[in-house]
């Protein structure tokens, strides 16, 4: 089998991608099926540059972990909260956020970067999500002493194939011994997913059979924002994500997506991005995340 060297380590051609994607190289796979229920997004990545850089990630629904193989993080901050943010930072989880963060970097990065489902993030983390939301906690803090062995070995692996094989062994038995969420909880989850966060709290509480109060409660901590903000934060995913395939105007935008009107959305960008619909069209998409 052929081998095509790269920065960043020894790609196998063989059932490995390695895409341009704006000033970075993008290396995936096909994902196993063990972790399809489970994630996202999950790629390993370099920057073709060495120069320092800052890019603001906006709130998604999802968890993130980044496994830096390089170079760690300069910064991260979000934005509005007190504090000056992280300082240097290495390997990382990002709790689910309802405001945006900024990521500084020196320049030279190399990672494994997973975007996980909130039910994913409860099996693999094995803690309730509330303690992470809004927070960036270094990956050791979450998943114990092995994984600074398991960064070491990945940085140290030079064959992206082999990287995934380590990985996807590591997350597989981490999510197979995980705990499930309340049965009531995962119900809630699925139904605000399926609507894209437009079923009113209320008739969540009538379909799982729960008091407003109590689902709430059990929801925060399992999936770490309230059933409402969870709602908010997958509304705004969804006008994201509609506005960068083009084709839409914001006034079709906010009807489709569940926003009263245009300046609704505007509003609703403000808060979760701090930033304006137009301006966010015009960033540059690098992993996950926007030059602004």
């Amino acid at each position: 089998m052929g081998l095509h060297v790269v920065r960043g380590g020894t790609v196998a051609r063989a059932g490995v991608d390695v895409a341009r994607a704006g000033g970075l190289w993008r290396v995936t796979r096909a994902w196993h099926p063990g972790l399809r229920p489970f994630l996202r997004s999950y790629a390993g990545y370099w920057d073709s540059g060495l120069s320092p850089y800052e890019v603001r990630v906006v709130p998604t629904g999802r968890a993130v972990v980044v496994i830096n193989l390089a170079e760690p993080f300069a910064q991260v901050r979000r934005i509005g909260a007190p504090g000056t943010g992280s300082g240097r930072i290495g390997s990382l989880v990002v709790g689910l956020e309802d405001s945006p963060t900024l990521c500084g970097h020196h320049g030279g990065q190399e990672a494994i970067r997973l975007e996980l489902t909130p039910l994913g993030a409860y099996r693999l983390f094995a803690l309730p999500l509330g303690q992470l939301a809004q927070h960036v906690v270094e990956l050791h803090h979450i998943l114990g002493p092995g994984a600074e062995l398991l960064v070491e070995r990945l940085a140290t692996t030079r064959d992206w194939a082999e990287r995934f094989d380590l990985l996807d062994g590591v997350l597989l038995d981490r999510l197979g011994r995980g705990p499930d969420p309340a049965p009531e909880v995962g119900h809630a989850y699925r139904l605000l997913a399926r609507t894209a966060g437009t079923i009113p709290v209320a008739r969540l509480s009538d379909e799982v059979g729960w008091s407003k109060g109590y689902l709430t409660r059990r929801f925060t901590e399992q999936i770490g924002l309230t059933p409402k903000t969870y709602g908010r934060v997958l509304r705004f995913d969804r006008a994201v994500r509609m506005l960068a395939r083009g084709g839409a105007t914001l006034a079709e935008t906010s009807a489709v997506c569940g926003f009263y009107d245009q300046a609704h959305l505007n509003r609703e960008f403000r808060a979760l991005a701090d930033t304006t619909p137009g301006r966010m069209l015009q960033a540059r998409r690098v992993e996950g995340a926007l030059t602004l």
